[in-house]
């Protein structure tokens, strides 16, 4: 079994992201919510039932943390990272991310009945490893073997469990309660939290959060400047995005505003 540079089994990490899931709930429990409309206005009770946003209050500030964060660390590193990397060497990195991230979407395709798209996961897995040179080059996508990615959040929703009430999580950006569970079970059921040293999984969440915001630079910027309402429209943006991804519609990829992986509006290569 791996042990880190302090011999602690790899499976602390387990450990960890339970003391994270823990501290949440005790956060949620403690969080101002936001109060329902009397029953005497039915219409703006039905407004508040369909929003599902219960913690806005708290949701506001941790959105607006997030922001912070985006513009005082990652969008000037985007920026840098823009001007100073290459344009070729950035859509390698690219690469090279997403297939790292395909053993998960490869065990969730399977979780969800999907064995046409987990084979060609495999297969893209498989192919850009080897020929693709640990997935720099996307062979497969020259051979029409196209990448589609899944979480265990749409897992749960193909196994018909609702989304439950909408969240912000603290550098994560937008969620629900579904999806923020599905992403802590792929966090941990990840091979490479087993398999390889903290150092190369801190350096690869850093640069996927770099690589994201810089592919979308100008889309986020632009979201943030035309909204009235930054925080309705990320909301809004969001539950957009899932529902694409639950159908596995291959429509263009528009992922919602937040700080790290999904830090800004994707768009199609």
């Amino acid at each position: 079994m791996y042990r880190d540079s302090a011999g602690t089994p790899a499976r602390c990490a387990f450990r960890d992201l339970c003391r994270i899931a823990a501290m949440l709930c005790a956060i949620l429990a403690m969080a101002g919510c936001a109060v329902a409309p009397p029953e005497d206005d039915p219409d703006a009770l039905e407004a508040f039932v369909e929003i599902n946003d219960p913690y806005e209050p708290l949701n506001r500030a941790v959105f607006e943390a997030n922001l912070v964060l985006d513009r005082t660390v990652v969008r000037p590193a985007a920026h840098a990272y823009l001007k100073s990397v290459p344009r070729p060497v950035r859509i390698g990195i690219s690469n090279f991310l997403e297939n790292l991230r395909a053993p998960v979407t490869f065990a969730n395709e399977l979780l969800q009945g999907e064995t046409e798209l987990a084979a060609n996961t495999f297969a893209r897995f498989c192919m850009n490893s080897t020929v693709g040179l640990f997935g720099f080059i996307d062979v497969a996508s020259e051979f029409g073997i196209m990448e589609h990615g899944e979480d265990f959040g749409q897992t749960l929703a193909s196994w018909g469990i609702g989304s439950g009430p909408y969240l912000v999580l603290p550098v994560l950006g937008p969620s629900n309660f579904r999806d923020a569970g599905g992403r802590f079970v792929d966090s941990v059921g990840d091979p490479l939290i087993w398999t390889t040293p903290i150092g190369f999984r801190i350096s690869t969440a850093g640069l996927s959060v770099l690589d994201f915001r810089a592919r979308n630079y100008s889309a986020f910027n632009d979201l943030e400047e035309n909204s009235l309402d930054f925080y309705a429209a990320a909301r809004s943006l969001y539950r957009q995005y899932r529902a694409r991804e639950i159908d596995n519609r291959r429509l263009p990829r528009v992922p919602p505003p937040s700080v790290p992986a999904r830090v800004i509006t994707e768009s199609v290569r």
